[in-house]
């Protein structure tokens, strides 16, 4: 049983995981035995990474890309698969989001967000496809959302973005499953993060933040969610537990999409 969810001698990609949610699942996937690659923006952000990780005590690869840019993302993969090795694991978390409301938002802004959130996806997949294929096998996994599946104010291009990015997932299942790689997703639902504290913040009276308020209230389990309750289904989509299960995608979000809510 071990066995089946180790992950000794794979090489993961966790794209955009110098922090946050990616970062938690990178260390996740480390501590199950693989061997850590992960990209970012800008020299500052791949050190300050690298340095969270050896603070964890992982040794990771990092490496400056714009995984918008094919060109840097071909030339990317090309260096890790001769400094590192082929990659067996790639999870697509870079994202980004612009609460914005629609009649507000700039065309060119709605195009950045589908550029990072779906378009980077499709660029990064279709480079590391073509050695998975050469190796026979490897695991894709997609950090979709919530918003996959619903809709909410001033987030019209984040929305879409990830309502493609689930169509995508299914896609490469359907495209590319005879070659024994496996595409799922990962739907995490409000995740307790330092990008997300303001929003949980007390009030100067010493009541709960409204929307603290409102995500209790939507959701079953009553709290928010922790980047630790990504592990396990993280680990489980990255390894040999999970070679059958293809084209799907696991809400991690303690039961929100399957509440209709409390009564007022």
């Amino acid at each position: 049983m071990k066995q089946l969810f180790s992950l000794e001698r794979k090489i993961a990609l966790v794209t955009g995981a110098s922090y946050g949610i990616g970062f938690a699942i990178a260390s996740a996937f480390a501590k199950a035995g693989a061997t850590i690659v992960f990209n970012d923006l800008t020299r500052e952000f791949v050190d300050k990474g690298l340095a969270a990780y050896n603070e964890a005590g992982i040794k990771a690869h990092g490496y400056i890309c714009d995984v918008t840019d094919e060109e840097q993302v071909n030339s990317m993969v090309a260096k890790i698969e001769k400094e590192v090795g082929i990659i067996d694991i790639l999870v697509n978390n870079a994202g980004i989001i612009k609460r914005i409301p629609m009649i507000e938002m700039l065309a060119v802004e709605f195009r950045q967000v589908i550029d990072v959130d779906l378009n980077a996806p499709f660029i990064v997949s279709k480079a590391v496809i073509p050695s998975m294929i050469k190796k026979g096998g490897g695991k894709i996994i997609n950090i979709c959302s919530m918003m996959s599946e619903l809709g909410r104010e001033t987030v019209s291009a984040y929305a879409a973005a990830k309502g493609g990015l689930k169509m995508l997932t299914r896609n490469i299942a359907s495209e590319y499953g005879a070659y024994n790689i496996q595409c799922n997703g990962i739907g995490p639902g409000y995740i307790a993060t330092p990008q997300t504290a303001p929003l949980r913040e007390k009030q100067p009276d010493g009541s709960p933040h409204p929307f603290d308020s409102f995500i209790i209230a939507k959701t079953p389990a009553a709290r928010w969610g922790y980047t630790s309750d990504l592990e396990g289904p993280a680990i489980f989509l990255a390894s040999e537990a999970s070679n059958f299960v293809n084209g799907h995608i696991l809400y991690v979000d303690g039961g929100i999409l399957a509440y209709i809510g409390k009564q007022p």
